[in-house]
């Protein structure tokens, strides 16, 4: 087989005003340079588009664990892809799949180091591209959920939130609350993925719709939103709750900042007085939990007791519109292209 010399690669043609646009960006065929000595030539399958890169791209955020994107730079991201050529006696093998972090392209060659192989038997290798394990780990390692507790999640109809309610079920939880923007997605997380009951923020008060929805409180909240959400969850939050914070998309989702940093006004009294922490998740801070998230997703997918829901985008060429489909809320679930 003749190994292709070429690659198309999205790349970021110029900084966004506002929210990103297709036209903000360029997907362009580039040379594809031979594999080296100890390098791997991969083919992708599908990556995800996820709203961390309006953060990335509109140059917010402090110390974060990756850099900004700059007009002429290639986005990057989950991707699960298919060896075409690796070397004799490594650990891959042309054939094999992998998931890695350099989506946003149809082929690359890299070091064999940075592509993790998917075991032969994985019910849905596809469901490898979600970044849950943020949900996973704040619910186990930030806010220590345990059996009877009732949860608040957050943008629960997006990549993370919208397994995050059927984790913490599957972690015991009593009863389990979601929000989203749209009350189409709030039936589907209803009817669809477990939660007990989905909020709507926007006419009436969203901490009156919490108060009735957990009039005792909550015990757990993942946090994957911020503002007025986190500011109203503290203010639901029962004694000794933990807040796990994971994300802040209502920073991402407001046109009128660089995308890295969701204001909430937080009682401390509150806080003080019935003993809350809230404390904010990070994966680099965690460095075990990926592989126990993989385990616990492959058997929960074998059981049918998980569903990965996701929007499919097809094409390369669609790439730019499944980004801007994240922030006019045109998705369900995980946003995958498909290649």
């Amino acid at each position: 087989m003749s190994l292709p010399t070429t690659a198309r690669v999205v790349r970021l043609a110029a900084q966004p005003d506002g929210l990103p646009t297709p036209e903000d960006f360029t997907v362009a065929e580039e040379p594809l340079p031979a594999p080296g000595p100890g390098q791997v030539l991969v083919r992708n399958r599908a990556f995800l588009a996820f709203p961390g890169l309006r953060t990335l791209i509109g140059g917010g955020g402090v110390g974060l664990p990756v850099p900004h994107i700059t007009p002429g730079d290639a986005l990057f991201g989950p991707a699960l892809g298919e060896v075409l050529a690796a070397p004799d006696g490594g650990p891959l093998r042309a054939g094999d799949l992998v998931t890695h972090l350099s989506g946003w392209r149809d082929q690359l060659v890299a070091d064999a180091g940075r592509f993790t192989p998917v075991p032969a038997d994985f019910p849905d290798p596809v469901a490898l591209l979600s970044i849950a394990s943020a949900g996973y780990g704040g619910l186990t390692r930030t806010a220590g959920l345990r059996p009877g507790d009732v949860v608040l999640v957050t943008g629960a109809a997006g990549a993370v939130g919208s397994m995050t309610g059927q984790i913490a079920r599957l972690l015991g939880a009593a009863r389990v609350i979601g929000t989203t923007r749209s009350p189409a997605k709030a039936e589907r997380l209803t009817a669809e993925l477990g939660y007990d009951a989905v909020l709507v923020p926007g006419g009436r008060p969203f901490a009156e719709q919490l108060a009735e929805a957990a009039p005792e409180g909550v015990d757990v909240v993942l946090d994957l939103v911020g503002g007025e959400q986190l500011t109203a969850a503290v203010d639901a939050a029962r004694r000794g709750a933990r807040i796990a914070v994971v994300g802040a998309l209502a920073g991402q989702l407001d046109p009128a900042t660089p995308g890295g940093h969701a204001p909430a006004v937080i009682d401390s009294f509150r806080v003080c007085t019935l003993g809350l922490s809230l404390r904010g998740f990070t994966g680099t801070d965690h460095p075990d939990l990926e592989a126990e998230w993989r385990e616990r997703l492959g058997g929960w997918l074998r059981a049918g007791e998980l569903t990965f829901p996701w929007t499919s985008v097809a094409g390369i060429d669609r790439a730019p519109h499944a980004l801007a489909m994240l922030f006019t809320g045109d998705t369900f679930g995980a946003t995958v292209v498909e290649l």
